[in-house]
């Protein structure tokens, strides 16, 4: 039997999509950061600082970005509506579910019945998704740090200074910081395909859910009685 079922919260949801416009322009304002691809038409007044205003926009999605990755992890661990994607660690444990997932990605399986809302997959790929978002803050904060002199740079320059020379310096972090982005690059076209592919072939709805909260998926507890 098909049932009708709430999975992602209201916050949930808004978040992911601030969060994936946030790496967005991130991404395309770092890139003009890094090298300068176009220029604004010339005019006799000094007005035209394009580069400052790119580097204006990073920094306010820069922020952003830490905002809303703080209020997540904070979430996930604390928020009692989380604890379907709490439960998803207890299937990344599972050998079984794991030989299953990857049976039904090769199209010889059923998807396999999780505890969680996230398949192990899925599970390990968040993760890394959040390592990676935990390390581009990180080097992003530091690079703010040594532009911006007071607030909130002045603020972190102690605590962070010592992992700036841990990581063998400013030159290090900025390569760092690059190299990162470029695993945002190559996972939003196979996050794309995994949530379409997930949708069209497990009929579920999966691609609504970021959107409407909720999904479609079988009654496990009927079909066992």
């Amino acid at each position: 039997m098909i049932k009708k079922h709430f999975e992602f919260s209201y916050w949930y949801r808004v978040t992911h999509w601030i969060r994936a416009f946030a790496i967005l322009a991130l991404t395309l304002t770092g890139f003009y950061i890094a090298v300068p691809f176009f220029s604004p038409v010339p005019n006799p007044d000094p007005t035209n600082f394009m580069y400052a205003l790119m580097r204006f926009w990073h920094i306010v999605f820069g922020f952003l970005l830490i905002a809303v990755v703080v209020g997540k992890v904070y979430v996930f661990l604390f928020d009692p509506l989380s604890k379907i994607e709490r439960d998803s660690v207890k299937d990344a444990y599972s050998l079984q579910v794991w030989i299953k997932q990857l049976r039904y990605y090769l199209l010889i399986d059923k998807h396999p019945h999780t505890k969680g809302i996230y398949n192990p997959l899925q599970f390990m790929a968040y993760f890394g998704v959040y390592v990676s978002l935990f390390i581009i803050c990180l080097t992003g904060l530091i690079l703010h740090m040594h532009v911006y002199h007071e607030g909130i740079g002045g603020f972190v320059y102690g605590f962070l200074r010592p992992i700036e020379v841990w990581v063998g310096g400013l030159g290090m972090v900025r390569d760092i910081h690059h190299i990162t982005m470029w695993f945002f690059i190559v996972f939003l076209p196979v996050h794309i395909y995994l949530a379409v592919f997930n949708s069209v072939h497990g009929q579920t709805g999966a691609m609504d859910t970021i959107i409407s909260g909720y999904k479609w998926d079988k009654d496990h507890d009927k079909e066992e009685h």
